[in-house]
């Protein structure tokens, strides 16, 4: 079967494929894709943050339905609707059998490729093209992980459930499991992107007050606010650590949703004494940061690194998907533009202008 895909060859660059999808085999299931958010992980892929020796086929949070299925797979069948988990476990590991998805050490999802090491796609003349951390999903139709496909209600809408695949889960989770935030309990959210304007949702699910959203543009502060920020602040005008200091001695947790070495060394500073920054956004591989030692001892301030939310995306995301159903979260204020597939170039625009809402695509 062939369909238009979104491919970044690290020759080529950027650009459109037809590719042909074998089918699903033992563990695997068929989707048809119906929609499809961008993430800045892709942005990193195209703009060379993360480089890549081989073609990808771009896209890791999505949603779609259940087309067909290979030997064994049991937890999905054909016409059931899912949200695509890019962290595919093993569910074998130690880490899994712990309960650490998000540390799995078998999954081959980080070497974009299915479990058994393949690639589903393949271009007329038999070149292999790889799916982007294990999934490829700006494309028609893909071939993923049984434990990829996270089955969810009916009545959820396919946009909504795109970002449960990734920037939602990541920020929602980034405050309930990796932190452990409290009713009450102070915070800062340095960058109110997708992710950051999640993790300021979070804080307000759990009750964190006062929660204090930080950015360059007065219209994503704007929307901080309207998704549960208390307080705002302009990071190029305002001290924001000496401002927590000031106002509030210190907040229990710093949020940090950009991946900037530079904003990341200034978070213990804005602490109180056992407080935690939280490291959301993703830097560029080999990126380093220096901190005042003293300062972390003495006081008892901790350092967090949170991947997807220390989420397990077949706990967390029909969670997410029941709270949205339920009324308490407001995720259709998170989707800005919907493209149909083939301006994925534009959607990366999108993402570039920096407005902090998600672009959707559609087949």
């Amino acid at each position: 079967m062939s369909s238009t895909a979104i491919v970044f060859d690290p020759e080529a660059g950027l650009g459109t494929r037809e590719v042909t999808l074998r089918p699903a085999g033992p563990g695997e299931v068929e989707i048809e894709m119906r929609a499809a958010g961008v993430c800045h992980s892709d942005l990193h892929i195209v703009s060379g943050d993360w480089p890549t020796d081989r073609p990808l086929v771009l896209g890791h949070e999505a949603a779609g339905v259940v087309t067909g299925i290979g030997p064994g797979v049991t937890s999905v069948r054909p016409g059931d609707h899912v949200v695509l988990s890019w962290f595919a476990p093993c569910r074998r590991c130690r880490k899994c059998v712990a309960g650490q998805g998000w540390l799995c050490t078998g999954t081959k999802a980080v070497a974009n490729t299915l479990p058994d090491g393949t690639t589903p796609f393949t271009e007329a003349d038999g070149e292999e093209v790889w799916p982007y951390l294990g999934l490829g999903a700006f494309t028609d139709r893909l071939v993923v992980p049984e434990t990829a496909a996270v089955k969810v209600p009916k009545e959820l809408p396919f946009g909504i459930g795109a970002l449960l695949g990734c920037s939602i889960t990541t920020g929602i989770g980034a405050v309930v499991n990796t932190a452990g935030v409290r009713p009450g309990e102070s915070a800062v959210v340095i960058g109110t992107g997708g992710v950051g304007l999640s993790v300021v949702m979070g804080l307000a699910l759990v009750g964190a007050d006062p929660i204090v959203a930080v950015d360059l543009s007065p219209e994503r502060l704007e929307a901080a606010r309207k998704f549960g920020a208390t307080h705002t602040l302009d990071g190029a005008r305002d001290d924001v650590a000496a401002w927590c200091q000031d106002e509030l001695g210190g907040v229990d947790y710093a949020f940090e949703a950009i991946g900037s070495p530079k904003v990341v060394e200034t978070l213990p500073a804005m602490l109180t004494s056992g407080g935690a920054a939280v490291l959301v956004g993703m830097a560029a591989t080999g990126a380093t940061g220096s901190f005042d030692l003293f300062d972390l001892a003495d006081q008892g301030k901790r350092i967090l690194g949170c991947n997807y939310g220390s989420s397990v995306g077949e706990l967390d995301i029909p969670k997410l998907a029941r709270l949205y159903l339920a009324g308490r979260l407001p995720l259709d204020d998170l989707i800005g533009k919907v493209r149909p597939l083939k301006e994925a170039p534009l959607a990366f625009d999108d993402l570039r202008s920096n407005t902090g809402k998600r672009t959707i695509l559609e087949p």
